[in-house]
């Protein structure tokens, strides 16, 4: 049987640095107090003149580089992003064009924070389907665009930036092994932007009152994604009879330190075993697992035969996992 394997990561993240310090002089907080809450000590910021499709081709030539193949054989591009550079057309058509993948369909996928695993999903089943052979999954992020820097509970955490992966067919044992999706939508004022939909339009008054920047609710948004975390992979481990100790490396949306610690203590994971880099680049959602996946393979953090696990959690809700075996 066909599986998906990752053969060629990447990733951009934009040049200008926002610490903590330079946060203390925009809102009534402190570094210690952010690093301590966080985790965070740092995020990058794009230009004002990038987009999401901007980091989007960065981060994609070095993972078509990276896998030693051109934009021309690609069949299929899945841009995971919730801040792309316009509401029509999708991120992944203009990132289509730019790269030169003529022959690849291309559409956008939004799960906020799980939304590249959801991606990569679709991209699995298209190749374990025999359609497609060759697919980029990228997550890009514009989030400082749509953060309020005046709400110093979300103006922490936010950051841009872009990942990117190539997928082939394989009839090897390495590849993809599963992936879960899960959603409940029961739960979806607990992180969202209420405004710029066609519910609530844009208006000047919706301007006027910040309607168009991310809301959350993150203490109830904190507890529901730890629980839900340790149960999906588990449950994942399970099904592949396996056991935490079987994984070389976890690598978690990098949302806050304090979640990732309490994910990986629950299901006993000592954070040597666990990519950790969102003191650099803070909350950049679709974008943070390939960003850290990237960093991973690059620095020898996984290696041939390695069993990892990719898990995320966000808005929607939405919560998705990973199992890869390398």
């Amino acid at each position: 049987m066909l599986k998906a394997r990752i053969t060629g990561t990447g990733l951009y993240v934009p040049k200008k640095v926002l610490t903590n310090l330079d946060i203390e002089k925009m809102v009534d907080t402190s570094d210690e107090w952010i690093r301590e809450r966080t985790g965070i000590r740092e995020r990058r910021i794009a230009a004002e003149e990038e987009a999401a499709s901007d980091l989007a081709l960065m981060a994609s030539n070095e993972a078509l580089k990276s896998a030693g193949l051109k934009a021309r054989k690609l069949d299929l591009i899945i841009v995971a992003t919730v801040s792309g550079d316009m509401p029509l057309p999708s991120t992944a058509c203009i990132l289509q064009h730019r790269i030169g993948a003529k022959k690849a369909a291309a559409f956008d996928v939004n799960a906020a924070c799980s939304g590249f695993i959801y991606a990569l999903s679709t991209a699995d089943a298209y190749i374990r389907a025999g359609i497609y052979r060759r697919v980029l999954v990228v997550g890009s992020e514009v989030l400082s665009r749509l953060t309020d820097w005046t709400d110093r509970s979300t103006c922490v955490l936010l950051g841009d930036g872009a990942g990117a992966v190539v997928l082939e067919a394989t009839d090897g044992d390495r590849g993809i092994l599963s992936v879960k999706l899960n959603a409940d939508g029961s739960m979806w004022d607990l992180l969202h932007i209420p405004a710029g939909g066609s519910r609530m339009p844009a208006t000047e008054k919706t301007v006027k009152e910040g309607l168009h920047y991310m809301k959350m609710r993150g203490n109830e948004t904190f507890k529901v994604a730890v629980r839900t975390l340790e149960k999906l992979v588990l449950s994942t481990l399970k099904e592949h009879k396996l056991k935490p100790e079987d994984i070389s490396l976890l690598i978690p949306h990098q949302a806050n330190l304090r979640i990732i610690s309490a994910t990986a203590k629950r299901l006993g994971l000592g954070l040597e075993k666990v990519m950790i880099n969102l003191d650099r680049y803070g909350n950049t959602s679709a974008a943070s697992i390939p960003i850290a996946l990237d960093e991973a393979v690059r620095s020898g953090r996984v290696r041939e035969g390695d069993y990892i696990i990719l898990e995320a959690f966000g808005g929607g809700l939405t919560w998705a996992s990973a199992l890869i075996k390398w």
